[in-house]
């Protein structure tokens, strides 16, 4: 196990980064976490208004319109935690945290779909396989944000409540799935 010092790091990668390097990896983080939000926007609109709205809720979900601005806001923090890691100097420790970031940021992609177009396709079944999916996800998620640590704290720090959420998510699917079966 690589142990990681907590002193600053000199850079092997500073005499080739630039401003312009350092705003594009910035930048394709966004849009990475961006494309995710798309994705589940996407996937999860028509179910909304459609078989979501008609299901039985517990009394703590909370209102649709808070939903957008909560990921919008998380997609965001995810990225700039990733780009804080990116942003460290080449490492194993580095590529396993972006590696588990970009598994965790394809398995969030797939969750929505799970969720909201599972249930319309073979019904109470569908949420039971997101909540497997989600549970799973709330693990990698877990150990993104520890391997995080290891190579930028602000970066883990900045995960953290993503995963808060996703724990809150996980309950919700678990809930909505005992309701709706």
């Amino acid at each position: 196990m690589l142990s990681e010092s907590i002193e600053p790091r000199e850079d092997s990668r500073s005499s080739d980064r630039s401003l312009v390097s350092d705003l594009g990896g910035l930048i394709v983080s966004v849009v990475a976490a961006l494309a995710v939000a798309g994705v589940a926007a996407l996937s999860s609109s028509a179910a909304i208004e459609g078989w979501y709205a008609a299901s039985e809720k517990t009394i703590w979900t909370p209102p649709n319109e808070v939903f957008g601005p909560i990921w919008g806001l998380l997609y965001t923090m995810m990225a700039v935690a990733a780009w804080l890691v990116w942003r460290q100097p080449i490492s194993s420790s580095r590529y396993v945290a972006l590696g588990l970031y970009a598994g965790q940021l394809a398995m969030t992609a797939a969750w929505t779909p799970l969720f909201f177009v599972g249930y319309d396709l073979v019904g109470g079944l569908g949420l039971w396989v997101a909540l497997v999916w989600i549970v799973l996800l709330d693990f990698v998620v877990l150990t993104t944000v520890v391997r995080f640590w290891a190579v930028s704290k602000v970066g883990a720090v900045l995960m953290l409540p993503y995963w808060m959420w996703l724990l809150f998510a996980t309950a919700l699917n678990a809930s909505i799935a005992v309701m709706n079966s």
